[in-house]
């Protein structure tokens, strides 16, 4: 049997938990506060055990955006960066140009920005990665987590196409590396 002290902590846990998921309350414009749309007001008697797919479920997808810097630790470990010439490649000290802005556009699949080159990483239909001014099917990639708890990239345009880095962190052309291998494996870093 567990003595209080081992309860404690998962007592904790599960306050901290129910905290979170309690209903919030609103301010609109003008002053007044509301409930959280997830709750049902006094007078509504409404069953909510159906969880109905809203247009916030896609705006909630296209909001979310994390700045991360991608570490690949093949060589002598890389993090992935995006020049403001256009081209992709590998550097061992982060920098300004490592600094990429992860954004999903659907379910899994998420685009790369670089934050001071201000260009998308992009992968051709040769493999090849480039930097591109302009948003398009090029700039998309599946993002995949592994057992090892490192993702991988696929051209959502080009399946079967990943990014990668080399040994001496040139970036490696889509079509000759596969999920399998360690240069396609990326950690996300704050």
């Amino acid at each position: 049997m567990p003595s209080p002290r081992s309860r404690s902590p998962l007592l904790l846990y599960g306050i901290v938990l129910c905290s979170f998921f309690a209903p919030l309350q609103v301010a609109s414009s003008h002053g007044q506060t509301t409930q959280n749309k997830g709750t049902v007001a006094p007078g509504n008697r409404t069953c909510c055990s159906k969880r109905e797919a809203t247009s916030t479920d896609e705006e909630y997808l296209l909001g979310i955006k994390r700045q991360r810097r991608l570490y690949c630790n093949i060589g002598i470990g890389f993090h992935i960066q995006v020049l403001p010439t256009g081209k992709i490649t590998g550097v061992h000290h982060e920098n300004r140009y490592s600094l990429l802005e992860i954004s999903p556009v659907q379910r899994g699949v998420v685009t790369l920005l670089g934050v001071h080159s201000h260009l998308f990483i992009a992968m051709n239909n040769k493999g090849k990665l480039y930097g591109s001014e302009h948003f398009s099917n090029e700039c998309t990639f599946s993002e995949n987590l592994l057992a090892n708890n490192y993702n991988v990239y696929e051209s959502a345009a080009y399946p079967g196409m990943y990014v990668g880095l080399g040994k001496t962190g040139k970036a490696k052309r889509g079509n000759r590396v596969t999920q399998a291998m360690t240069m396609t494996h990326f950690l996300p870093r704050v």
